[in-house]
């Protein structure tokens, strides 16, 4: 199906809402039935009736087909962040005593879900470096459920070979699940590879205004099915039909923000590379990247998350850069209209007796918006030069 025609016409039934071009909110809790037998049925398959919101709501069932074509996959659910779409995908495949493989230095919720959730049931994880499909095979238990991946992973954007991965989980019996918030399925559709689950924090390009926060899973009918009938009615991982209706809108001008982010990314990219004050760049698709094929053969673009290791010898050279900055937002996320920025340095020295971030404190990741590239390079240059 054309990328056009999932956007803009995909489990849209005009005819049911008057012709209306925008679909409605079904803003309600609750559906009613005219007869026993009916009730009956809807209970039989909730995810394909309307009984309860918590459930499935008619807006929310609108964007499910359009991430679920996105990504080629069969499926999805739309859940209450991007955080619980992790959990879900993950505590599905899982029992206790099983053993999970997860990539080094994944989202910071994924990283606590693995360290500090999982290990009150007895679920074992094992962090390992993704850059070589051997780590992960030598990382295998005889208990290992599921494989984890972020790539390009966060912070550094470290990627995983994934038709690699799905061959080696294949062939054990391995779920495997990836975080593809960082490409999104403009750049990236792991289900093409053999990937079994992707995730997304939809907060990010997918709704693309900064007012949403929201998850997705995509997946084979089963496995959502699966989902569904747990964790999500179980947990109550529920998205409001307004929230998804601003998704829904977020997705009309989808490939015209995020094409726009990775093309102005690229520039600015090119200039940080130059800059003498820039001791590294990390973006995949750039020359400079250690995974440079690896990215082309996987990834059809980056969108526009650029990470930059400063040639600083204090700290207070990296203050002096973060207070010369104007067009950059100090926060964290991505994938909306502003160009964001987030020093490492703030994880560093925190009060309370918290440790280190263990990415060093010269390291800034920047979220390029979709400002003029000229815009932002000169304000990089203006910041650079007064550190």
């Amino acid at each position: 199906m054309k990328l056009d025609e999932i956007l803009t016409h995909l489990g849209e039934e005009r005819a049911l809402y008057f012709n209306a071009i925008a679909p409605p909110i079904i803003q309600t809790s609750n559906f009613a039935f005219e007869t026993i037998d009916e009730m009956r049925a809807a209970f039989a398959d909730e995810l394909s009736h309307h009984i309860y919101t918590r459930g499935n709501n008619p807006t929310v069932e609108i964007l499910r087909k359009k991430i679920a074509a996105l990504e080629l996959a069969e499926d999805a659910l739309v859940v209450g962040s991007g955080a619980s779409a992790i959990a879900a995908a993950v505590l599905a495949n899982i029992m206790a005593g099983d053993h999970i493989i997860c990539v080094q230095k994944p989202y910071s919720w994924t990283y606590k879900l693995l360290t500090q959730f999982l290990t009150k049931y007895n679920v074992e994880h094992t962090f390992v470096d993704g850059t070589s499909i051997q780590h992960i095979i030598d990382a295998r238990k005889s208990n290992t459920k599921v494989l984890l991946l972020e790539s390009p992973n966060s912070l550094t954007f470290e990627l995983q070979d994934l038709a690699a991965c799905a061959a080696f989980a294949i062939q054990h019996d391995i779920i495997t699940i990836i975080d593809n918030s960082h490409a999104s399925p403009l750049f990236q559709q792991p289900i093409k590879y053999g990937i079994d689950i992707v995730v997304h924090s939809a907060t990010k390009y997918l709704n693309g205004h900064s007012d949403v926060v929201a998850g997705v899973i995509c997946a084979s009918k089963p496995m959502i099915n699966k989902i569904f009938n747990g964790e999500l009615m179980t947990l109550g991982l529920t998205i409001s039909p307004h929230d998804a209706n601003l998704i829904i809108r977020g997705l009309r001008t989808f490939p015209l923000r995020v094409q726009r982010s990775d093309e102005t990314a690229r520039k600015v990219a090119e200039f940080l590379y130059n800059h003498p004050r820039v001791e590294k760049i990390y973006f995949p698709l750039h020359h400079s990247f250690a995974q440079y094929e690896l990215a082309k053969r996987q990834m059809s673009g980056c969108g526009g998350l650029i990470t930059i290791k400063l040639k600083a010898e204090t700290k207070e050279e990296v203050y002096r850069f973060v207070a010369a900055i104007n067009c950059f937002l100090m926060a964290v996320s991505w994938g909306g209209y502003e160009s964001l920025m987030i020093p490492s340095l703030v994880f560093h020295d925190m009060p309370g007796g918290m440790p280190d971030s263990p990415i060093h404190w010269t390291t800034v990741r920047l979220y390029i918006g979709l400002e003029e590239s000229a815009f932002l390079v000169e304000d990089l240059s203006n910041a650079l030069d007064q550190m």
